[in-house]
């Protein structure tokens, strides 16, 4: 009978179309990583530190150079702080990045001094990243043609200490660092591979379809199979499930799936209207902000709450009728993930009139849903074991969910955060689907690699711990309904 419903399935043509769809993702991703799958900015990247005093008046014959190496594998910029001693100014200030080990110029700019304020910066760019700077000894130097009395000073920190940094100021060594700062970028190893790990994940992933073959050609039990019948088998009372609990969501209601575009809008102009005037958080795009965070913590919240009840809000349905216990938590997921891709229209609406304009990277959105979506499935189904046995997780949920949402930057920057509470970041999955989705659509850009690792593992991690939580429980849940 198995190897009939097996059969049934096409077993080789599902094998097919996930080793196709495989392929497709793979390019795809490439594609829409473009630049971020290879850069990162750089860990190595030396901070400016704080200005304490001026170095020397700057005039014709004077020089401060400031010795240094970072661990930046791609040099971009070499920024210097600047002590006008609050008067007028003229002249030309150089500013020069040898690389002391063979002589070399890296980089240089000339600057008048006239436009240069009290504590303003001055940038040096290299025409292409340099990569032949990493851990190099490096030296800063600047030089001017102003006259006494009309020359800017650079600015130093008499206190801070580098280790492997010396500053010299016309000559004579001094203690303290120059206030600069170095910027550029490294290569990410994981991007500079990404075929070769594509190759491998797809060579694992046929031999798994190869596996599974082989073990139901045997005859054994193989739970990728049964849930490929199930799928096939359920798929009709899944989808007549799912449009129920659409539906009596919005049972009796005026506006009725109004209500999915229009309540992001509403929470995120109360909340703009409290956060913004009350904190003035510096964000950029801080609508947009505050509406991604809402969408997907919303998604969260709502598909949990009804998993919460899965079980036990069809008490009647499990004790008459055989179906997979595990498609009642499934299908209040699928539900609540129609209201997220409605409220997906008010993010992006709500994006394109805070001028941010449409990048590739608007396409990744699915990822971090679809991830989103996982983690709340495996979440679901621990709630939905643990109500059946303990009635007080509803209420115990309520509190924990809103914690949760405080300890989750939605109408905040995580800048904000102390230290000690920052670490919690680490360890709160939906900091990863957040942060992936404001990177695809404020930024523009695709988050790094890493980012997309921590979501996938923190996903499946929620759904193997869930799936074995309700498959150790669910023989007993007829006692306690």
């Amino acid at each position: 009978m198995r190897k009939k419903q097996a059969a049934d399935v096409n077993l080789k043509r599902v094998a097919l179309w996930i080793t196709g769809a495989y392929a497709l993702l793979a390019v795809l991703l490439y594609i829409l990583m473009g630049y971020q799958l290879h850069f990162r900015e750089s860990r190595g990247n030396l901070a400016m530190p704080t200005a304490e005093t001026g170095t020397v008046e700057l005039v014709q014959g004077s020089a401060v150079e400031q010795r240094f190496s970072a661990k930046i594998q791609r040099l971009e910029s070499v920024t210097v702080q600047w002590g006008t001693y609050y008067r007028p100014n003229a002249g030309t200030v150089t500013i020069e990045l040898f690389n002391e080990a063979d002589g070399t110029l890296l980089m240089s700019g000339s600057f008048d001094a006239a436009a240069i304020a009290e504590g303003g910066t001055t940038e040096i760019n290299a025409e292409e990243p340099i990569e032949t700077a990493y851990l190099a000894p490096l030296l800063l130097r600047i030089t001017s043609d102003s006259q006494p009395g009309s020359a800017v000073s650079p600015l130093m920190s008499a206190s801070a200490k580098e280790e492997g940094f010396s500053l010299n100021l016309n000559g004579a060594p001094t203690n303290g660092v120059l206030c600069f700062s170095a910027s550029g970028e490294d290569y990410i190893w994981t991007g500079l591979h990404y075929w070769e790990f594509a190759a491998g994940f797809g060579l694992l992933l046929v031999l798994s379809e190869l596996f599974i073959w082989n073990q139901h050609k045997k005859g054994k039990h193989s739970y990728v199979i049964n849930a490929l019948i199930a799928i096939k088998k359920y798929g009709f009372l899944i989808r007549q499930m799912v449009s129920r609990d659409f539906k009596l969501k919005y049972k009796r209601s005026i506006l009725g799936v109004f209500w999915s575009f229009l309540n992001p809008l509403l929470t995120m102009a109360v909340q703009y209207a409290v956060f913004s005037s009350l904190f003035r958080f510096d964000i950029p795009y801080y609508p947009v902000y505050l509406i991604t965070g809402i969408v997907l913590f919303n998604f969260f919240t709502e598909a949990s709450n009804m998993s919460l009840t899965s079980i036990l809000g069809n008490s009647g349905l499990i004790t008459k009728v055989y179906v997979p216990k595990y498609i009642y938590p499934l299908t209040r997921v699928l539900s609540s993930l129609v209201n997220l891709v409605i409220a997906l229209i008010p993010l992006l609406l709500v994006a394109l009139f805070s001028g941010l304009l449409p990048t590739k990277a608007w396409l990744l959105l699915p990822f971090p849903l679809l991830c989103l979506t996982v983690f709340s499935l495996g979440f679901g189904l621990i709630l939905a074991s643990a109500m059946v046995f303990f009635r007080d997780v509803q209420f115990l949920w309520g509190v924990m969910n809103m914690i949760w949402m405080y300890m989750t930057p939605i109408f905040y920057p995580e800048s904000i955060l102390p230290k000690s509470v920052a670490r919690v970041l680490e360890v709160n999955p939906l900091y990863y689907f957040i942060s992936f989705a404001r990177s695809c659509v404020i930024n523009g850009v695709s988050p790094e690699p890493m980012a997309y690792v921590q979501c996938v593992g923190v996903a499946l991690l929620m759904l193997l711990v869930g799936a074995f939580v309700f498959y150790k429980t669910q023989d007993k849940f007829v006692l306690y309904l």
